[in-house]
Parts: structure tokens; C-alpha cells; sequence
């Protein structure tokens, strides 16, 4: 079913239209949220935060824009701003006040956490440059499979395209990524 069509009977508030869209969607967006919520949620928290993403979407259907994106690729973004503002949430909640003997015992691994931390964002900015050389789709096709950690089969079918395209598309974005590093392109 074309997006279009799911947003015009989301937006008509079709029930049918938003069962389709949380039967078709919910394991991609497990797949979202739970990574980013491992080792601070529980599995009900994944789930609610699931829930959060299709609320938002009955709530506010008029803020997707097909013409931007595909509905699949807006849901990950929001499921995935969800499950950072919930892991941040929870994280607030779990802080503990710093006494003085706890500071004496830091160590020098824990001082240069926010050193690791920074290199890791400059990073996470270098592969992001990459990718936009890409273009769509090879771009959403190496995120939703060494980001999202899908399978090919997964991705074939949430994209609407031959599991055998986006194995090349794959094998073609990582050769074009290795030639690009190679050659620093993106790397400033």
C-alpha cells in the first residue's frame, strides 16, 4: 500500500489505516528503540515506546511529508528521537549526587571518559559525511543494516525492493566507502 494512501486514512482517522501501519512497522521499530534502551529499559519500556511513535503518528499524521521520505524511514526517525528522549529520561532518574569520596575514587579511565565520548561523536560526523555521498538508497540501506542491524530480508521487504538489490546495493556502497576512505574524500 503506498504511503500516501496510509497518511490520507490516518489523517481521515481510519482505525483500519493505523492497524495496517502498527502490523506492518512494529518490529522495525523494536528493532529502533531496543538497542538504543539495552541495559537501562525493560522490555516494557521498548514496547511503550513503540507505542509512543504510533500515537505520535495518529496524533500529528500532517508532519510527514511523503515527499521527503519514506514512511518506514520517518517512523525509524522518530521511534529513534523516542528512545533517546526515554533513555535520557531514564537516565535522569537513576543519577545519584556525586559525594567527596566518590570523586577521590575516580580513576584515570573514567576521567578520560568524556574525551572517548567526543571522539566517538567525531566519528560518528565522519561516517555521517560518508553516507551522504552515497544517496538514497544505498544510504538507507547500510544504515538499516550496520545501524539498525536488519537483514537484508528485513530491509527488502520494509524498502519494497528485491532482497538480491539490496545485497548489491551493500556489497556497492561498502566498495564505494573503502575507495572513498582511501582516496579521504568526506574526511576533514
Amino acid at each position: 500500500m503506498k504511503d500516501e494512501r496510509v497518511i490520507q486514512g490516518i489523517l481521515k482517522k481510519e482505525e483500519t489505516m493505523m492497524a495496517y501501519v502498527i502490523h506492518k512497522y512494529s518490529r522495525l521499530l523494536w528493532s529502533v528503540v531496543q538497542p538504543v534502551l539495552t541495559n537501562v529499559a525493560s522490555d516494557q519500556d521498548v514496547e511503550e515506546c513503540v507505542a509512543d511513535v504510533f500515537i505520535f503518528l495518529w496524533e500529528r499524521p500532517e508532519s510527514y511529508k511523503p515527499d521527503k521520505a519514506k514512511l518506514s524511514s520517518y517512523l525509524t526517525m522518530v521511534a529513534r528521537t523516542k528512545a533517546i528522549d526515554r533513555y535520557r529520561k531514564i537516565c535522569r532518574k537513576q543519577e545519584v549526587p556525586l559525594e567527596e569520596e566518590m570523586i577521590e575514587k575516580w580513576s584515570e579511565d573514567s576521567v578520560s571518559q568524556p574525551l572517548k565520548l567526543l571522539l566517538e561523536q567525531e566519528q560518528r560526523q565522519k561516517i555521517n559525511a560518508l553516507l551522504d555521498f552515497l544517496g538514497e538508497p544505498m544510504r538507507e540501506i547500510l544504515v538499516r543494516r550496520y545501524f539498525y542491524n536488519q537483514k537484508p530480508r528485513e530491509i527488502s521487504m520494509a524498502m519494497d525492493m528485491p532482497i538480491k538489490q539490496v545485497e548489491n546495493s551493500l556489497y556497492g556502497a561498502k566498495r564505494r566507502l573503502r575507495q572513498m576512505l582511501e582516496e579521504g574524500k568526506a574526511i576533514s
